[in-house]
């Protein structure tokens, strides 16, 4: 006899192990069927997958196995994102080696995936700290280093001085390392650098044609890369200072140049540099303005502080008119020229600096003509009317904006460019765990690529990490070589890549895996570009546009056909659980518990510990600071994997953040119960009356193509919503063998999500195969149209009964049945009728 009730404990491990048995996931390179690239973000090897990883791969998990189902040969892989700063401070902090804490890691998380029964690809598995793939991935930078993408330059960057290695803008909060807290300081160092700016033109050209992009995304990306069309000009100096005899500036307001009130310059620009040489006081302000951070959030929250230099330039366009010059520590060296001209009227910074240093504001722009009212404390950024211009007074801000470029470049004191936000991309980082970059410096040869053929160059194991610093830098023998060249004494280069050089080509790898090139161009143009990439909107920048970078620098070098790595992009929402807490005293902070650790009762909760009341507080993102956090084996042991799956996949929009809640996740298991007692109905009655039931039969036709359509557009809440209601069908109709197949195709459309209890209803069924080899349902169109329509029956504007007819039905038809009705006869009663208005499968209204 069938158990009444669904064991998910023995069928979980059950149907996975069959799965793996049967290699049902692999992909087939040389499928005859249409292909589909299905891929998450891969994760970090931290130790633990945590719910929203869990969200995450759930999402995709549906997808792919839904596209297998509709005949398609699917590519859903997984691996590891390896290398990093967490692997090195465990490192330091535990005494063990990175290489076997990620390894471990790697191990536990694995495991983990697979107790959820995701259908992956793990025959194509690695990690970014395998020899083998990064060791394609120096080939892959000295392909690019010969193509002349790859560069050498002494940079000024931010330095940790805990971690002590080099931080990117965005890795700096507040002046300080985002892992370490230490103050960050600003060094010069000789660093390695991809010309990403090159294709800067294209990665915003290219954003048009990602229509399966969020429309948020593709924003973001175009305002980092930051494409400013405005002027370049030179202010003149009024006393030389050395070989400066002015300053280059460029703005993309050159509309507002009659507004300038100062220069100002970047404390690394060469003529603070020159005077700071001079000028203790100079040289003091500027090592404060290293100290900050230089990331734009960063820029316009910091307040604005300034170093009057005591130098005057003289305006382009008046002779007479003198600015102050000073150095300001919201000038950027890397952006333009590292020197801005001031219009504080329209420009919030500019308006907080001019006010600390009582410097003039005109406004040069008016919303409309005649306005000419004083800024007080909020800058005019919007469009409007030249005024207080001389020969720009009355035009549009674009006219005015062309009749200075014009006037610029006739007179030769500028002239219209084009510049960037997007910075070359440093990649070097002073670590030891990252991509050893395949570089020999010899003194006579200079920087010499290291032979292909002895790659890859491997991370030493015996290093110490008892000492700040990398470890290669002061490794006793693996950085001394010969040169490839001439043969001389060398050293290898002890700086390794950025980890976001790792991430920006695996999905290439998933797709193509030779041993003896990164990938087989020929296998990528079967798989590439990925149908459907599924991560957080926390990657929509640097890692989504080195990404497209990689892609396309590999396109410029012939080595793979496609420039758009990703079709379509979806960023899921995170999953969030109220936190539990004490306070510890005034001014003392807060002790956070665990949800294991509470008790809820109600709108109060109490510690299990002691029995004591715990404030409940806000519901937020699971923070392990924060402790409200939860465990997925935990919840697995307690629900199973389809349980799990199905309330990642049924609570909220999946763009939206999920709150997570114990009612959920229990609604979720009671829900697999009521599915497991439809299929054992299904298995035990196959000599049911074989009487029709037609609108069972046309909710189940609605909810196979429904439901197609909301997996194809990510709509997993409304997927669910679509087999509760044919659910609710099944168990109010009749006993029929309409029933019977409505419920055995059931089975079938929730298979993609909860695959385990699908696999055992198809046992019970009686079919040899797996389910997850079974196609997705046909459809009936004819079934997909609704033949009868419910009729509003109002008299005097009121509701007195409802109708059903066939859909269609014309105006006299509708109005001789409204008139038949008890209820509306008994309303009436003998009234005059004095109209009756039908509006078609929807009402009818008697007016009397």
């Amino acid at each position: 006899m069938t158990d009444q009730r669904f064991n998910p404990l023995s069928a979980d491990s059950r149907w996975q192990k069959r799965w793996a048995e049967t290699r049902v996931f692999e992909a087939d390179d040389n499928s005859s069927r249409p292909r589909s690239y299905v891929l998450e973000m891969f994760p970090y090897p931290s130790g633990r997958i945590h719910i929203g990883h869990v969200r995450n791969y759930t999402m995709g998990d549906v997808l792919a196995r839904f596209r297998r189902m509709t005949g398609h040969e699917v590519l859903h892989p997984m691996g590891w994102d390896a290398f990093g700063m967490p692997a090195e401070n465990a490192a330091i902090e535990k005494g063990v080696h990175p290489s076997g804490w990620t390894h471990a890691n790697i191990d536990a998380m694995k495991a983990q995936l697979k107790r959820l029964g995701f259908a992956l690809d793990w025959s194509r598995e690695f990690a970014t700290c395998d020899a083998e793939y990064y060791g394609h991935e120096q080939a892959l930078f000295l392909d690019m280093f010969e193509g002349g993408l790859v560069y050498r330059k002494e940079s000024a960057v931010n330095w940790d001085p805990v971690d002590m290695t080099v931080l990117a803008n965005e890795q700096v909060i507040d002046g300080k390392g985002w892992r370490s807290g230490a103050e960050v300081e600003k060094r010069k160092l000789s660093q390695w650098f991809l010309k990403i700016t090159d294709f800067a033109d294209e990665l915003i050209e290219g954003l048009d044609g990602l229509d399966g992009w969020p429309e948020k995304v593709r924003m973001m990306q175009e305002n980092w890369i930051g494409r400013s069309q405005g002027l370049t000009f030179r202010f003149q100096l009024d006393q030389p200072v050395g070989e400066f005899g002015d300053i280059e500036v460029f703005s993309t307001r050159p509309d507002t140049i009659f507004g300038a009130s100062f220069c100002a310059i970047a404390a690394d620009h060469p003529l603070a540099l020159a005077l700071a040489e001079n000028d203790k006081a100079l040289a003091e302000f500027a090592d404060d303005c290293r100290k900050t951070g230089t990331a734009a959030a960063d820029i316009e929250t910091q307040e604005k502080k300034g170093y009057d230099t005591g130098l005057t330039v003289t305006h382009p366009l008046d002779p007479e008119w003198k600015l102050p010059v000073f150095v300001a520590n919201f000038v950027l060296m890397d952006y333009g020229s590292g020197a801005v001209f001031g219009v504080p009227a329209h420009d919030q910074r500019d308006l907080d600096f001019a006010r600390k240093y009582a410097l003039p504001v005109t406004r040069v722009v008016a919303e409309s003509g005649q306005d000419d009212s004083p800024i007080a404390d909020e800058a005019y950024t919007g469009p409007g009317q030249i005024i207080n211009s001389r020969f720009l007074d009355g035009m549009e801000v674009e006219a005015a904006k062309q009749a200075v470029i014009d006037r610029a470049e006739t007179e030769g004191w500028g002239t219209g460019s084009t510049v960037y936000r997007l910075r070359d991309w440093g990649v070097s980082r002073q670590r030891y765990w990252g991509t050893p970059i395949p570089i020999i410096h010899c003194e006579s040869c200079g920087a010499v690529p290291v032979p292909k053929d002895q790659l890859p160059v491997e991370l030493p194991e015996d290093v110490s990490f008892d000492k700040p610093g990398n470890p290669l830098e002061r490794h006793a023998s693996w950085k001394h070589v010969d040169c490839p060249k001439c043969g001389a004494q060398a050293l290898r280069e002890t700086d390794t890549l950025d980890t976001f050089i790792n991430s920006s080509w695996y999905f290439l790898r998933f797709a193509s895996q030779p041993e003896d090139q990164p990938f087989d161009k020929d296998v990528l143009a079967k798989w590439l570009p990925v149908a459907q990439y599924i991560g957080g909107i926390e990657h929509a920048i640097l890692h989504l546009l080195y990404a497209r970078f990689w892609t396309r620098a590999l396109k410029s070098l012939g080595k793979v056909d496609v420039a758009e790595p990703f079709a379509c992009l979806f960023t899921q929402g995170m999953v969030t659980h109220e936190t539990y807490s004490r306070s510890r005293g005034k001014g003392k902070g807060d002790t956070f518990y665990n949800p294991v650790e509470v008790k809820r009762d109600g709108d109060s909760a109490i510690l299990i510990a002691d029995g004591q009341p715990v404030e409940i507080g806000r519901v937020i993102k699971m923070s392990k600071t924060k402790k409200n956090v939860v465990d997925p084996d935990e919840i697995v042991d307690q629900y199973g994997a389809d349980a799990v799956r199905f309330f990642m996949l049924s609570d909220s929009p999946p763009e939206r953040d999920l709150p997570w809640s114990e009612a959920g996740i229990e609604g979720s298991w009671r829900f697999v119960q009521r599915l497991w007692r439809l299929f054992i109905a299904a298995a035990n009655n196959d000599q049911a009356p074989d009487e029709a039931d037609k609108d069972l039969q046309r909710k189940l036709h609605q909810t196979i193509a429904g439901v197609a359509e909301d997996i194809e557009n990510l709509s997993f809440n409304k997927a669910v919503a679509k087999i509760f209601e044919l659910v609710n069908q099944i168990e109010k109709s009749a006993d029929s063998q309409d029933r019977n197949e409505a419920i055995r195709t059931l089975a079938r459309i929730a298979a993609p999500m909860v695959p385990h209890l699908a696999e055992e209803a198809w046992a019970l069924f009686e079919h040899e195969d797996l389910i997850a080899n079974a196609p997705w349902p046909e459809v009936d169109e004819s079934l997909l149209v609704e033949d009868e329509v419910t009729i509003a029956v109002q008299v005097r504007g009121k509701l007195r009964d409802t109708l059903v007819a066939a859909k269609g039905s014309d105006r006299e038809t509708l109005e001789q049945l409204a008139l038949a009705s008890e209820k509306v006869q008994r309303t009436v009663d003998g009234a005059e009728i004095r109209k009756v208005i039908v509006v078609p499968d929807r009402l009818v209204n008697i007016v009397i």
